[in-house]
């Protein structure tokens, strides 16, 4: 299969998911024989196959998307396939923005229609805007609309995509009340409307943690059907979810293998939890917790990081000295209250800890 390309033939650093994945999502096609909702790629069933993972008859192995409940899947799958809107609520890190994507590439095969949700996010990104030149040439038209990727959405049967909702602003966010719930968007200008043709659905991502959230009014909370997603469950989890995250952006960017670097893989997992959770792995001491939220994103980040160090200035093995910057970044976000949480953790856990005093040596070489 060839890399997708960008519009001037390059090369995509970071291809959309319908691009990246698409030998599988025409397998899925091919083998589905299910029920497919009206516009729908794929039925309900072959979506949720497409985010969990799976073998076909056919031998075709389909990589899991999300690694967590099934439930949470199929429920999100089955609102999609209702006239319900589906918020995926989750402290930062719980891979709502993957899911996201993934859900739109599936049932729409299309996952670009987005609105990025910013503090300055304005109306016109969800409703419509106009090209100034054409407005003052000609007046108020058609012509001179620019649609918002949930106009087009709407008007193609697809599925748009709100990411940060919470991060709109509330008078902002409320905009989408009428397309949620009468599913058209008035257009006063032209004394017209759009009416949202079958197949339509939005998807929004939001969280309650993070700095400079805006509150969902209860009117448009109720336009949704909430399905919150988790932090995994177990650690063996967690490693599962950032080997493979790592091995995907690892071969786009040419750098090892993972295999070689699950040890360190899983001592930031490790870290990450017992720090994120309050107390070790073995319940036997509590420590105290900083005041970021140490993700799975973020362990992420932190190895994929750890590999490009291993692999330009060190021998391509990903070992302790690689990670211990990048989880010291994570963990101290606030420089007085972070370190001390960060030092008493490294003298009162990591130090005692068997096979880890090369870890231990390195955490304490980059916090001096």
């Amino acid at each position: 299969m060839s890399k997708p390309e960008n519009d001037n033939g390059a090369e995509a650093l970071r291809p959309h998911a319908e691009d990246a994945y698409a030998h599988e999502l025409k397998a899925l096609a091919a083998a589905d024989d299910r029920l497919r909702p009206t516009r729908w790629k794929l039925s309900p069933w072959a979506v949720a196959t497409y985010l969990l993972g799976g073998t076909l008859d056919d031998g075709t192995v389909i990589t899991p998307k999300y690694v967590g409940p099934r439930r949470i899947v199929e429920v999100a799958v089955t609102t999609l396939a209702t006239d319900r809107a589906l918020l995926l609520l989750g402290v930062p890190g719980t891979a709502k923005t993957w899911v996201s994507e993934h859900l739109a590439a599936a049932v729409s095969g299309d996952s670009t229609l987005l609105v990025q949700g910013t503090a300055g996010t304005p109306e016109e990104a969800i409703r419509y805007g106009w090209n100034y030149a054409r407005l003052l040439a000609h007046g108020p038209s058609r012509e001179a609309l620019v649609p918002s990727p949930v106009m087009r959405a709407m008007a193609d049967g697809m599925t748009a995509r709100v990411e940060e909702l919470t991060r709109i602003p509330a008078d902002v966010q409320d905009t989408l009340i009428t397309v949620l719930s009468e599913k058209t968007l008035p257009i006063p200008e032209l004394g017209q409307e759009v009416q949202a043709v079958r197949g339509f659905n939005l998807i929004a991502t939001a969280n309650d943690r993070d700095r400079g959230v805006n509150e969902l009014s209860s009117a448009l909370r109720r336009r949704f059907n909430t399905v919150v997603l988790p932090l995994p469950a177990t650690a063996d989890a967690e490693v599962d979810i950032v080997a493979r995250r790592v091995d995907q952006m690892g071969r786009a960017l040419d750098l090892p293998a993972v295999p070689e670097g699950l040890e360190e893989i899983r001592r930031v997992v490790t870290v990450f939890r017992e720090l994120r959770d309050g107390v070790t792995g073995d319940g036997r001491t509590k420590v105290k917790s900083p005041s970021g939220t140490l993700s799975t994103a973020e362990a992420i980040s932190v190895v994929t990081n750890g590999l490009a160090l291993a692999a330009h200035f060190g021998d391509g093995v990903l070992r302790p000295s690689d990670v211990a910057a990048g989880i010291l970044g994570a963990v101290v976000r606030d420089p007085a209250a972070d370190k001390v949480v960060w030092q008493e953790y490294l003298e009162a856990v990591v130090r005692e800890r068997e096979g880890w005093k090369d870890f231990y040596r390195a955490c304490r070489e980059v916090t001096a």
